[in-house]
């Protein structure tokens, strides 16, 4: 079984990739690629280092390794389980409660959650970000709303935009007179630290 070389390891993203580093078995490949199929994969070399591989019910494994118990969808299970789409009055906003909105910026992630609520919009072949009409859109729909004081930046994991488009995105919403609070919905401090230090 190798073990992860933090300097040099790459995002694993491949079921095979999963098995060769010892995160899951050989056996579980067919099935791991069905569901990789379906849902995006991905664990940075940090978490993969993190898991104990000696452990079956390693809580950080369970929460990033695949799973065949994924495959499996019960009658009342829905796509979009907690309604973004019914609360969307533009693309990438969620507007649930009247003094906040989510602002979808993104469609990707460091790494993918198993249990992930939005997982059928995450991933690889779901875009990777706002395309600008939308993220134009989106800030005339936060303008024409003066009730809207809190913005709440998700997607996906906004701390995947470059430094650069973070603080163009935050310098436009600041210059909205109603909107008092910004908050970043993010993952990433944990899969990958460095992140933290580029923002």
């Amino acid at each position: 079984m190798n073990r992860i070389d933090l300097k040099s390891a790459a995002t694993l993203r491949q079921p095979a990739e999963l098995v060769a580093y010892g995160l899951a078995s050989a056996a579980d490949l067919p099935v791991l690629d069905k569901v990789a199929a379906r849902y995006a994969v991905a664990v940075t070399a940090e978490m993969a280092a993190l898991i104990d591989r000696d452990d079956p019910d390693d809580p950080i494994a369970r929460q990033f390794i695949p799973s065949a118990d994924e495959l499996a969808t019960d009658p009342g299970e829905m796509p979009d389980p907690i309604g973004d789409h019914a609360h969307s009055p533009v693309a990438g906003i969620v507007h649930r409660y009247p003094d906040r909105v989510l602002f979808k910026l993104v469609h990707v992630c460091a790494v993918y959650c198993r249990f992930c609520f939005r997982r059928e919009m995450v991933g690889p072949g779901k875009g990777s970000a706002l395309p600008d009409a939308a993220y134009r859109g989106a800030l005339d729909y936060i303008r024409a709303h003066g009730e809207i004081w809190e913005v709440i930046l998700t997607g996906g994991d906004p701390l995947m935009l470059s430094p650069r488009r973070l603080a163009e995105i935050m310098a436009d919403l600041a210059a909205i007179d109603h909107v008092r609070i910004i908050r970043i919905h993010t993952g990433c401090r944990s899969p990958i630290p460095h992140a933290s230090a580029r923002t």
